[in-house]
C-alpha cells in the first residue's frame, strides 16, 4: 500500500512540475521573439484594428502626450481616408487636438475636418472659436484651411460667421488665403442663396485681385452665384485677358468659358456677310476706286476683341487638353472665319493623347468639318484609321473623313475605304458603306463609282457587309432609278443567299417601287416569297404585301391569285400591324361596293413617286450646343448648360471696359517718357490690332495697352507671315522695347533694314524653290503697290530701296518681241469680250504637300513598260487670261502646248502671250501672290520693259494637283496688280504614254470596281470612223495612242501629270454608231469628268 501511495503521490509531484515548466517555457517564448517575429506580430495587430470598429490603437495614439504619436495617428488616418475607407468614428478623438500648436500636426487635423465635418456636424461646431482664432494664424495655410474648415460645415446656424470669416479673407495679403475665400463663396451660396447680394459685394473685390492664383477661383465663384451680372467683368475684362497667361490651368478654362459668352454680348459679329476684314488680302490688293466702294462694309473689329483672341492664341500650346480645347471652342464662336484655321494643328496634336481624350477632340473636329472641310482637310492623313483605335474611335474618324470629302480627294478617301470595309470589325465594315453611300449622294461625279463598288460588295461572304451594301444601294437607287435595273435584277438573284431582315426588306421595296422596269422578275420573287411568308420576320411581311398590291396594280393577270393568297396569310398573322396593313391594302386595291371611292386613287397612293433620302451627317445638328461642352458631347441639352447668346446688332458702349487700367506699372509711374510707354504698351500690343485702328488710339485705348505704332507694326506684320504668331509676338517685343528705349525717333528709318531683311529672306526660299529672282521682284512689287495705304514718309524708303532690288534680281528675261499694229483701246470695242474662255477664280482645295504625302497610297502598280512620251496633237486653242482695257494696256492670253514642263515634272506647261496695247512702255512685267499661298506655280522671269505695240512669249508651268480648280494668281507691272486666274480642262491634266496592248490590258485588269467608268455613246455618222474618233478623243485629252490588232477596239494611254496615276481610255464599237467607252484609273473624279468631255466630243455633228 505504502508503495502505492507513493508512487502515486510521486506521481503528482512530477505533473505538478511539468506543468510549472511548461508555463516557465510559454512566458520565455513571450519575451523572447525576435525583431522580424514583433514587426509581423504588429503588422497583423494592426489590420485586425484597423478593421475593429474603434481603431483602438489610433485613439490611444490621439490621447498620448507625446506629439509624435499623435502626428503619426493622423498620418495614419489621412492614409485611411485616401483609401476610400470610413474613418468618421475617430473625429471626436480628432478634433481634440485641432488646437494642437505643432504646425504639421494641425495641417493634418485640418485635412480631416474638411472631410468629415458635413458629417459629424453638431462636434464641428463645438470647435468654432478654434477656427475663429486659427484665421488670425500668421501661417497662411492655417489660416486657409480653418476657413476651408469652417465652410465645410453646413450648419445654416453658423452663415453669419461665415460670412464674416469670408470677408476678412477676402482681405488678406496672402493670394492663397484670398484664393481659399473665393471657394468659399461657393460653399456659402449653397448653403443660404439669400446671402447672394453681400457674396456679389465680395465677388466684385476678389475681381479686382490682380493675382494670377485668385484670378480663376473668383471666376468660378462668379459663374455659380452671378452668371448673369457682366457689369462686374466690365471693369476687369482686359485684366483678365492679360493675366490669363499665368493663371494655373484650371482657372484657365473657367476663365475662356466666362470670357467667350461675354464676348458673345459686347461685340458685334465678325461673320457678317459682305464684310471685309482690314487684314484681308482683298481689302489690301483692291484699287482706290474699289476701296472707295467698300468702305461701308468694312468691318473692323473692337480692339478688345483682338485683345482676348490674341492673348488666348499662345494657350494653344498648352500641354493641358482641356485648355486647348476651350481656346479651340473660342476661337470657333469668336473669330472671324478666316482666322479660325489657327487651333487646327493644336487640335490633330490632342489626337496623340488617351483614347478619351481622342473621343472628344473628334466629337468637336466632326462638328467643325461640317461647316469649314478647308480647316483640317491639309491633316487628312491624321484621321485615317489605325488598326489599333477601338470602334468609337474608327467611327469618329470615318465621319470626318466623309465630311472632308470633295472632287479632289475623293479617290484617295474611296481608296482608303475600300480597305476599311475588308476589316474584321463587322460595325465598321458597315459604317463605311453607309460613308460610301453619302458620299456618293454629296459628289455626284463618283456616284456612279461608288454604285459599281457596292455591287461588287454584293458578293461579299460576310452577310453584315453585303446588308449594308443592299441598304445603301437602295438609297441611292431612289435618286437615280432610271438608269440602273441591271441593279435590280442582280439584287434578286442573290436574294436567296441574304438572310438579314433588312436586307431582305430592302430588295422587296426596290422590286415593288419600280416593278415596271423589271416585269418578269418581280412576279417571280412574289411567287418565292408566299411560299416562305410564314417563317418570314415581320419587316420582310409588310414588304411582301406591299409588293403584292403593288405588282397586283401593275399586273394583275400574273399576280391576282397570289396577292389574293398572300392576303389572305397576313389577315391571321399574329403582328397585329400585319393584319391591319392586310386589311387596309385589300381595301384599297380590290373592287367593291364600299371601296369604290378609293380604288381611284390606288395607284396614286401606292405607285406615287417618292422624294430620295437624304444621307446626311449624324453632327449636322450638334452644332446648336457650344463646343466642348457635355451637352455637344451627348447631343442633348445637360442640366446647367447656358446657351451662348446671339451676336448684338449694334454693339454696347465700349467705355464701361476703360475703368481699370491693365499695367501695374501704369498704377505708380507716371508717364514721363516715351520710351517706358512704349515698353509697357508693346507687351501686350498686336500687329493685327493695330491694323484694324489705322490711326492713333484714343486715350482710352491707351489705358487698356491696346495702342500700337502704326509705321512699326504694319512692317512687322509683312515680315511675319511666314512664321508662327507666337514666336512673332515675343521677337517684336524684345525688338521694339529695345528700340523705343534706345532711341525712339529712328523707328521709321530702320522700317528699310526690316524690308530688306525680309526680301533677302524671300530670295533665299525662292532659290531653294528654283524660282530665283522672280519670287523677289513679286515681293518688291507688292511693297511698292501698297504706297496708297501708307503714308509718305513711309514710301520714301521704298523707292530708294528698288533700285537696289532691281540690280539683283540676276539675268533677266531676254524674250524676242515682235511688233504689232498698235491697236486703240475704245470703251466701245466690245467684241474682244465675247470669245473669252475664262472661267470665274476658284481656290484649289488639296494643298501641294498633302498630294506629295499621299502619293504613296496608290493600290495599283504600273509597270515599268509604260512610258511617258511627247503629244502627238496640239490644239491652237487660245483662251484670254487678262483683256487690254481691264489690264490698262497690258492683254495677255495662254494656251497648254502639251509638251513636259522643264521646270518641274508635276507641273503642266502653260505659255503666255504677253501684249503691250497702251501708248507707253509697261515695266517689270511679273507674277505676283498667288491664292492660296501654297499653289505651286513656277513663274517665268521678270520682263523688265515692254514697248508699245509689242509682244512677247514666256513659259510658265503650274501644278494643278490633277484638279480643274483655277489656278488664281496676280500679274504685275511696276505700278498695278491684276488678279487672274488659269483653268484648265481636264484632258490638259495629263501626258500621253506608250505601251502594248498587252501591258494596256495588264494594267486595265488591275483597274475595276470603284476604279472603272463606262458609258454607251451613239454618234453621228460622220464620227463613226475609227479615223475621226481618234481625233475627237486626241483633241480633247492629252493622251497616246495604243497600237491595238482589233479593228473594233481603240485604246488610249495618259497619266496624271500631278500624281502620275494612269489613265486608261478604251472605245468598243458594238453596232455602228454605237460605241462603248470605258475609263479605267484611280482618279474617279477625273474619269467622271473625261466621260462626259468625251462624250460631248463624239456626239458633236
Amino acid at each position: 500500500m505504502e508503495v502505492g501511495f507513493f508512487s502515486r503521490s510521486e506521481a503528482v509531484g512530477v505533473v505538478k512540475i511539468a506543468l510549472t515548466s511548461a508555463e516557465n517555457l510559454q512566458l520565455t517564448l513571450r519575451t523572447g521573439l525576435s525583431q522580424e517575429e514583433q514587426a509581423l506580430t504588429q503588422n497583423t495587430c494592426g489590420l485586425k484594428d484597423d478593421q475593429k470598429p474603434g481603431n483602438e490603437d489610433l485613439k490611444e495614439m490621439l490621447e498620448s502626450n507625446k506629439e509624435s504619436l499623435k502626428l503619426e495617428a493622423m498620418k495614419r488616418i489621412v492614409g485611411l481616408i485616401a483609401k476610400g475607407k470610413n474613418a468618421s468614428e475617430l473625429f471626436p478623438a480628432v478634433v481634440k487636438n485641432v488646437a494642437s500648436k505643432n504646425i504639421e500636426l494641425k495641417k493634418l487635423v485640418y485635412v480631416y475636418l474638411v472631410r468629415y465635418a458635413e458629417e459629424q456636424q453638431d462636434l464641428a461646431l463645438l470647435s468654432i472659436s478654434t477656427f475663429q482664432r486659427a484665421l488670425k494664424d500668421p501661417n497662411q495655410f492655417i489660416r486657409a484651411s480653418a476657413l476651408r474648415v469652417l465652410s465645410s460645415v453646413r450648419v445654416p446656424i453658423i452663415v453669419p460667421i461665415m460670412m464674416l470669416a469670408i470677408k476678412e479673407a477676402a482681405s488678406d495679403l496672402s493670394p492663397y488665403v484670398r484664393k481659399t475665400s473665393a471657394h468659399a463663396i461657393q460653399k456659402l451660396y449653397s448653403l443660404d442663396p439669400d446671402q447672394k447680394e453681400q457674396l456679389i459685394e465680395v465677388i466684385e473685390k476678389l475681381l479686382k485681385d490682380k493675382s494670377t492664383l485668385v484670378a480663376g477661383s473668383v471666376v468660378m465663384a462668379f459663374e455659380e452665384v452671378c452668371p448673369d451680372r457682366i457689369d462686374l467683368i466690365h471693369k476687369n475684362y482686359r485684366k483678365l485677358c492679360n493675366l490669363l497667361v499665368d493663371v494655373e490651368e484650371w482657372g484657365q478654362v473657367v476663365i475662356i468659358s466666362m470670357l467667350t459668352r461675354y464676348a458673345r454680348t459686347q461685340f458685334t459679329s465678325p461673320w457678317k456677310e459682305g464684310a471685309l476684314d482690314e487684314n484681308s488680302e482683298t481689302a489690301f490688293y483692291e484699287s482706290d476706286s474699289e476701296k472707295n466702294q467698300t468702305e461701308t462694309k468694312m468691318y473692323i473689329m473692337d480692339p478688345d476683341h483682338r485683345l482676348l483672341l490674341r492673348n488666348t492664341k499662345p494657350l494653344l500650346q498648352s500641354r493641358n487638353t482641356a485648355v486647348v480645347m476651350s481656346v479651340a471652342q473660342l476661337y470657333w464662336h469668336l473669330a472671324p472665319k478666316h482666322e479660325v484655321c489657327v487651333v487646327t494643328k493644336s487640335l490633330v496634336r490632342l489626337l496623340r493623347s488617351h483614347r478619351e481624350v481622342q473621343f472628344i477632340v473628334l466629337q468637336n473636329i466632326a462638328t467643325m468639318s461640317i461647316q469649314r472641310k478647308g480647316m483640317f482637310e491639309p491633316f487628312m492623313k491624321s484621321f485615317y484609321v489605325r488598326s489599333t483605335d477601338p470602334t468609337h474611335i474608327k467611327t469618329l474618324k470615318l465621319e470626318i473623313l466623309t465630311n472632308l470629302a470633295n472632287e479632289a480627294n475623293i479617290s484617295i478617301i474611296l481608296r482608303e475605304f475600300q480597305t476599311y470595309v475588308k476589316s474584321q470589325d463587322k460595325d465598321f465594315a458597315a459604317a463605311t458603306i453607309q460613308a460610301i453611300g453619302r458620299c456618293a449622294t454629296n459628289i455626284s461625279e463618283v456616284a456612279d463609282t461608288c454604285l459599281n463598288g457596292l455591287v461588287l460588295l454584293l458578293s461579299n461572304r460576310d452577310e453584315t457587309v453585303v446588308a449594308e451594301s443592299v441598304v445603301v444601294i437602295k438609297k441611292l437607287l431612289q435618286t437615280q432609278p432610271t438608269q440602273h435595273s441591271e441593279i435590280i435584277k442582280h439584287m434578286a438573284k442573290l436574294f436567296d443567299n441574304i438572310t438579314v431582315p433588312m436586307a431582305r426588306a430592302s430588295i422587296l421595296w426596290l422590286m415593288g417601287e419600280y416593278c415596271e422596269k423589271v416585269p418578269k422578275i418581280a412576279p417571280d420573287v412574289l411567287r418565292k416569297m408566299a411560299k416562305s411568308f410564314t417563317a418570314e420576320e415581320d419587316i420582310v411581311k409588310l414588304q411582301i404585301v406591299n409588293l403584292a398590291a403593288k405588282l397586283y396594280l401593275t399586273n394583275s393577270k400574273q399576280t391576282k391569285l397570289l396577292t389574293q393568297y398572300i392576303l389572305n396569310l397576313g389577315k391571321y398573322d399574329q403582328n397585329y400591324d400585319i393584319r391591319d396593313r392586310t386589311r387596309f391594302i385589300r381595301q384599297l386595291i380590290v373592287p367593291s361596293e364600299k371601296s369604290s371611292v378609293l380604288n381611284k386613287y390606288a395607284r396614286r397612293i401606292l405607285l406615287a413617286s417618292k422624294p430620295a433620302p437624304v444621307l446626311e451627317s449624324t453632327f449636322k445638328d450638334r452644332d446648336r450646343f457650344q463646343l466642348g461642352t457635355l451637352s455637344h458631347s451627348l447631343n442633348i441639352k445637360a442640366a446647367g448648360y447656358q446657351e451662348l447668346n446671339d451676336w448684338p446688332t449694334i454693339a454696347p458702349d465700349a467705355s464701361v471696359r476703360n475703368v481699370e487700367v491693365i499695367e501695374p506699372v501704369n498704377e505708380f509711374v507716371p508717364k514721363v517718357g516715351k520710351s517706358k510707354q512704349l515698353k509697357s504698351e508693346k507687351f501686350y500690343s498686336d500687329e493685327e490690332s493695330d491694323k484694324e485702328k489705322g490711326s492713333e488710339s484714343s486715350s482710352s485705348e491707351e489705358s487698356s495697352s491696346s495702342s500700337t505704332e502704326d509705321s512699326d507694326e504694319e512692317s512687322e506684320e509683312e515680315s511675319s507671315k511666314s512664321s508662327s504668331e507666337l514666336e512673332n509676338t515675343s521677337s517684336e517685343t524684345e525688338q521694339n522695347s529695345s528700340d523705343s528705349e534706345s532711341e525712339p525717333k529712328y523707328n521709321k528709318p530702320k522700317k528699310p533694314q526690316q524690308r530688306k531683311t525680309k526680301t533677302a529672306a524671300a530670295q533665299s526660299d525662292s532659290d531653294e524653290n528654283g524660282n530665283g529672282p522672280v519670287a523677289q521682284a513679286s515681293s518688291s512689287s507688292v511693297e511698292s503697290s501698297s504706297g496708297s495705304e501708307t503714308d509718305s514718309e513711309d514710301s520714301e524708303p521704298d523707292e530708294d530701296m528698288k533700285p537696289a532690288q532691281i540690280n539683283t534680281n540676276g539675268i533677266k528675261a531676254k524674250s524676242k518681241v515682235q511688233v504689232k499694229p498698235k491697236k486703240e483701246g475704245s470703251l466701245l470695242d466690245l467684241d474682244d469680250f465675247s470669245q473669252t474662255a475664262t472661267n470665274a477664280p476658284q481656290p484649289p482645295v488639296v494643298s501641294q504637300s498633302l498630294l506629295s504625302d499621299l502619293e504613296g497610297l496608290s493600290l495599283s502598280n504600273i509597270s515599268s513598260s509604260v512610258q511617258v512620251t511627247t503629244s502627238s496633237f496640239s490644239p491652237e486653242k487660245t483662251y484670254d487670261l487678262l483683256h487690254h482695257m481691264s489690264g490698262k494696256g497690258l492683254a495677255a492670253k495662254y494656251h497648254f502646248p502639251r509638251q513636259p514642263c522643264l521646270y518641274q515634272p508635276c507641273m503642266v506647261a502653260v505659255q503666255l502671250i504677253l501684249t503691250n496695247s497702251s501708248d507707253h512702255s509697261l515695266e517689270e512685267i511679273h507674277i505676283g501672290d498667288r491664292s492660296p499661298a501654297s499653289l505651286s506655280i513656277h513663274c517665268f522671269n521678270t520682263i523688265e520693259r515692254l514697248e508699245p505695240g509689242a509682244s512677247v512669249t514666256v513659259s510658265m508651268g503650274i501644278d494643278f494637283s490633277d484638279s480643274t480648280q483655277a489656278a488664281n494668281f496676280q500679274l504685275c507691272t511696276k505700278t498695278d496688280q491684276f488678279n487672274v486666274s488659269i483653268q484648265p480642262a481636264v484632258g490638259e491634266l495629263l501626258m500621253p504614254s506608250t505601251m502594248t496592248e498587252e501591258d494596256f490590258c495588264k494594267e486595265q485588269s488591275k483597274l475595276l470596281g470603284m476604279n472603272e467608268t463606262s458609258a454607251m455613246i451613239t454618234m453621228p455618222t460622220e464620227n463613226s470612223s475609227s479615223l475621226a474618233m481618234n481625233k475627237e478623243i486626241l483633241s480633247v485629252a492629252n493622251v497616246g495612242v495604243v497600237s491595238s490588232n482589233q479593228k473594233d477596239m481603240l485604246r488610249f494611254a495618259g497619266k496624271a501629270v500631278s500624281s502620275g496615276a494612269l489613265v486608261l481610255v478604251s472605245l468598243s464599237l458594238q453596232q455602228s454608231p454605237t460605241v462603248l467607252l470605258t475609263i479605267n484609273t484611280e482618279k474617279s473624279v477625273m474619269a467622271s469628268m473625261l466621260l462626259r468631255v468625251f462624250k460631248q466630243a463624239l456626239t458633236k455633228a
